[in-house]
């Protein structure tokens, strides 16, 4: 079954920012979209915003006056939820509450045609319980669409347990008519995005409550090292404290309380306290017209006045000596397990296991320093490092030296396990791997979800596969040896995938 034609007329129930959103965008791809909010006069305002927003859309030359005056004319606001009738997809976009959506799609469906596919925006909600009291609960499917819904691409179809293949094949048809990329998914807790995205916020907040750095030096490292978009705590406050609370809580519950997702008490905190982030003018960070800019801790400079020594093969720091080299700077190479040597310190790339614990048990001298990883070596403008408590002042500025002659910003950070980068792209892959091993989704699904759905440079399972997923297992283990905690436990979709097995399950819509 194809998408539906543009003949079909599509409704939307609650005419908030979200169902705006979404009627906007059917009715820019052709259909007659019929809008419904219980509060009176709300569907005409949403209404008059679309047309605002498009009007702007023609003045900055991004749409065609014709195209916004049909969408215009595409668009009405129904007198009563009865005059939704003749809709052949109606998509509910009210209150995250699974009683009232229940209540809501059950007096939908007396109204509209057997085969109206009945589609819900739920973000954190459970596709199968919103179904369960239907008549045809296999006309019920997640069409989960991202905020703003004009602009965000990603769309997850959302399989409830007894949800039809054709209806899920329709609105994955439709979706992609209407321009957007869509995904298949399972319903389940926090589906793709909202499941996969956790240890983002998570292993920054532990981060930030363990002192390994502060703030705006933690958001520095992912947004420069890592190439996120934008850095956690940044993101939360944008995103609202309370309601990303709200959805770690949620999925943490729905998991029966699974330690990967474990809310923070750094967040609570914050919300208790009434600073939600930019709505409020507080969160992590504050804003107004008087809130300071802070800097994230970069190493004052150093010269490099040693010899850059690479012993062995260096596997992803070789990406390192190239930039070295093409700055000119002389490399010597010799035998030995991987590292590289300035002056008398060494550095190693972290396999989850602080310096400190390296000199500790014998492989590493007193001056040892371990880097986190980076997204692209070559493009990167920071790069984060911790030494070991035994490592010299001195010692460790030659290291911030070499560095910074390889173009680099340095930061260095408490010397935790896992650094920043490292542990929570394994943390991310992690459950990333439980994600397909559980036949939630496939692996393109959740990669293509992740880059589209959060704006990640790649996907987590991708680039896990670059750095190679031995490395992120052995992060993970080294993390559950460091805290003897499951919430590190390594996926043993993961653990195959290092051991070189064909994984091939997909999600089979």
């Amino acid at each position: 079954m194809g998408a539906l034609t543009s003949e079909s007329v599509v409704g939307v129930v609650g005419a908030g920012t979200m169902g705006a959103g979404i009627a906007h965008v059917a009715a820019a791809a052709g259909h007659r979209v019929i809008i419904f909010d219980q509060d009176k006069g709300v569907a005409e305002r949403a209404i008059a915003g679309i047309a605002a927003r498009l009007e702007r859309s023609v003045e900055r030359g991004r749409i065609d006056e014709e195209l916004a005056n049909q969408t215009n004319r595409n668009l009405t606001a129904a007198a009563s939820i009865n005059d939704l009738s003749e809709c052949r997809l109606v998509i509910e976009a009210i209150v995250e509450n699974l009683g009232i959506k229940r209540l809501v799609l059950g007096e939908i469906e007396k109204m509209v045609s057997n085969d109206a596919i009945l589609a819900t925006n739920t973000s954190s909600l459970s596709v199968t319980a919103i179904a369960a009291e239907l008549e045809r609960p296999e006309q019920c499917v997640g069409m989960h669409f991202f905020n703003p819904a004009p602009v965000m691409r990603l769309v997850e179809i959302v399989h409830g347990a007894v949800t039809d293949s054709e209806v899920a094949a329709t609105a994955f048809e439709t979706a992609q008519a209407w321009g957007k990329t869509a995904v298949h998914t399972k319903s389940s807790p926090g589906f793709i995005v909202n499941r996969v995205a956790r240890p983002y916020y998570g292993e920054a907040l532990r981060l930030l409550s363990e002192g390994a750095a502060n703030v705006v030096t933690l958001d520095a490292v992912y947004t420069e090292c890592g190439a996120w978009r934008m850095g956690p705590f940044s993101l939360l406050d944008l995103i609202g404290l309370d309601v990303n609370l709200d959805v770690s809580k949620s999925v943490f519950d729905a998991t029966f309380n699974d330690p990967r997702f474990a809310p923070s008490f750094v967040q609570q905190s914050l919300v208790d306290a009434g600073h939600l982030g930019r709505k409020t003018g507080r969160g992590f960070y504050e804003y107004g017209p008087d809130a300071v800019e802070p800097e994230p801790a970069t190493a004052p400079d150093h010269g490099l006045d040693k010899e850059v020594v690479v012993h062995g093969d260096p596997g992803p720091l070789g990406a390192l000596v190239d930039r070295w080299s093409m700055r000119g700077i002389s490399i010597t190479h010799v035998a030995g397990d991987g590292l590289i040597s300035v002056g008398d310190i060494q550095l190693r790339l972290t396999d989850g296991r602080p310096a400190t614990e390296l000199v500790d048990v014998g492989l590493a001298p007193p001056n040892t320093a371990v880097i986190d990883w980076v997204h692209d070596w070559v493009t990167t403008s920071r790069v984060c490092i911790a030494a070991a408590s035994t490592c010299s002042r001195s010692s460790l500025g030659t290291l911030v030296g070499a560095l910074q002659a390889a173009g680099f910003r340095v930061t260095v950070i408490e010397d935790t396990p896992g650094l920043v980068v490292a542990r929570t792209l394994s943390t991310l892959a992690s459950v990333a791997g439980d994600t397909v091993l559980h036949g939630i989704a496939s692996v393109d699904a959740i990669d293509t979800a992740m880059r589209l759905g959060t704006n990640y440079p790649s996907g987590p399972l991708q680039w896990a596969a670059r750095i190679g997923f031995g490395r992120v297992v052995e992060v993970l283990d080294h993390l559950v040896a460091a805290y003897g905690e499951e919430r590190y436990r390594a996926s043993l979709w993961l653990r195959r995938a290092s051991q070189g097995e064909r994984l091939t399950r997909r999600f089979a819509p």
